[in-house]
């Protein structure tokens, strides 16, 4: 693994943009992924989560913030496990949800505000930090840890060099 993990950036600027990421996200994703998702409130955390998951033939409808359920399930082409942390007082309540099943199933998870349950992420995930930028301008930073995970950032170029609009 890479001391310092390669990064991938992109630009929305409106939710068709964010659907957009969503989109190549979850093409570019492996069988067995865990993405670290980052940012402040209203960032727009879910909003990606159901981009990905409408991606995946999940109704974005269906896809809520698991702020009281703590981990919601969503069942499409893949299945998304979707987790949210920032209820959590400790990392030993994370554990107790039983998160290193569902990271080594068969699917996505998706750990909201995973800044806070650092210690029980697995080594090799992808991190994307939400930045907010203007009402409806957002940057989305990809950090790969692992081999499969540097895969999706060379997937992510590639897309954003033929699909992402340059502005």
């Amino acid at each position: 693994m890479n001391a310092s993990p390669s990064s991938f950036a992109y630009q929305s600027h409106d939710e068709q943009g964010t659907a957009r990421f969503g989109e190549a996200l979850a093409a570019a994703l492996p069988e067995r992924a865990v993405i670290a998702l980052n940012g402040t409130l209203g960032a727009g955390k879910t909003r990606l989560v159901q981009a990905l998951a409408e991606a995946l033939g999940v109704d974005r409808r269906d896809v809520i913030s698991p702020t009281f359920m703590l981990v919601q399930e969503y069942y499409g082409r893949r299945p998304i496990y979707h987790f949210d942390a920032y209820r959590l007082t400790s990392e030993d309540e994370f554990w107790a949800l039983g998160p290193d099943e569902y990271f080594t199933a068969p699917g996505i998870s998706i750990v909201e505000w995973a800044e806070r349950v650092p210690g029980c992420l697995p080594q090799e995930r992808l991190e994307v930090a939400i930045t907010v930028l203007g009402p409806s301008d957002r940057r989305f930073e990809c950090r790969a840890y692992g081999a499969a995970y540097q895969a999706v950032l060379g997937s992510l170029f590639a897309w954003s060099e033929t699909h992402a609009p340059h502005h």
